[in-house]
């Protein structure tokens, strides 16, 4: 009887433990002790560094096994560097996570980034999109020597202005800009990162720059306090609550055409920091990543380091940023195809 007894007792423990290790975890088991690389798709020092690290700083914490990251850069041709190798060398186990331009948006319809779209080794649609903590346009900022105080004085006297790389969004903005309201610029590429750009203006090698709010606020918050540089464009759908006096380029734009096309291409800025992990990704390590960066977004001390930093929280969540690009796809093939005449770079 004891013998029975005991035997039952192992077979219990072992029958509990097997129930132990059914209701773990897998997620929280691959995460425990692991480190997960986010890859940032620009430079070191401007908006979509700072905001990344600002980000990851909080974000294990709400992750299942509490991993921690490391945070590295690869600048390279507007994000499409680092997203080609996202989505093709890296691990595909959900230990690698980048954040985009979000030109990336448009890679589908418009094929900016690549000529015909021949460089881009991904499909737009089949990423998995965790989230952006803002929704945020550009601007564009002029150094306060420059001789513009609004946008009218750009149709008479040329700015120079720098620029990452040709497709950019701070060669694009520009360019539109001045194809469609007869703005006069002369645009200086090959600069590595938003802070080459800033470090040039103070030089005085450039006079301007499109680039997000938070490139000025965060990275040179002075320039502001000191009434070093004048913002005198937005390319949001609708104005910011921190520039209420500063037009959007759809509201300078004269015909309800061009409207639409600034509407379309704007529409992106939403997503204005896009945090994405490769398709081959797991879903239910994806998942989780969606889930804890939508914790982060509420967590007290992010929002602290936030405030501090001068960005305003204003969350997209992963479910908006993959409707959005499902949308921006299926657009009104008119409206996609002026755009991309609109927007040919020169040669």
């Amino acid at each position: 009887m004891r013998r029975a007894l005991a035997l039952a007792g192992v077979t219990c423990v072992i029958l509990a433990g097997g129930a132990e290790r059914a209701a773990a975890d897998p997620v929280a088991d691959f995460y425990a002790g692991k480190t997960i690389t986010h890859i940032v798709g620009a430079g070191a020092g401007g908006a979509y560094d700072l905001v990344s690290r600002a980000v990851v700083a909080h974000m294990g914490k709400h992750i299942p096994g509490r991993p921690s990251f490391v945070v590295s850069n690869m600048a390279g041709a507007s994000s499409l560097t680092m997203m080609n190798y996202l989505t093709n060398p890296a691990k595909k186990d959900g230990t690698v996570m980048g954040m985009t331009n979000p030109n990336i948006a448009l890679e589908g319809p418009l094929k900016m980034l690549s000529k015909g779209g021949g460089k881009t080794l991904f499909d737009v649609t089949k990423l998995q999109w965790i989230g952006s903590p803002l929704q945020q346009p550009h601007v564009l900022w002029v150094w306060h020597t420059a001789p513009a105080k609004t946008f009218d004085d750009l149709r008479t006297n040329k700015i120079i202005l720098g620029s990452t790389a040709v497709g950019g969004d701070n060669y694009t903005l520009p360019l539109i800009l001045s194809r469609l309201m007869n703005a006069k610029f002369d645009i200086v590429t090959g600069y590595e990162g938003q802070n080459d750009v800033f470090i040039a203006a103070e030089r005085g090698e450039i006079q301007g720059n499109s680039a997000i709010l938070p490139n000025l606020t965060s990275a040179r918050p002075d320039w502001f306090r000191d009434g070093k540089v004048r913002v005198l464009v937005q390319f949001g759908v609708k104005r910011m609550r921190q520039l209420p006096d500063v037009p959007t380029a759809i509201e300078l734009a004269s015909r309800q055409q061009d409207k639409d096309m600034l509407t379309f291409y704007a529409r992106k800025f939403s997503m204005a920091y896009p945090f994405v992990m490769a398709p081959d990704v797991p879903p239910q390590r994806a998942d989780a990543m969606r889930a804890a960066f939508d914790a982060t977004m509420k967590d007290p001390a992010f929002l602290k380091e936030a405030e501090r930093m001068g960005f305003d929280v204003d969350p997209f969540t992963g479910a908006e940023m993959a409707q959005l690009i499902t949308e921006m796809n299926n657009s009104p093939k008119e409206i996609v195809n002026a755009v991309a005449d609109f927007i040919q770079m020169p040669k």
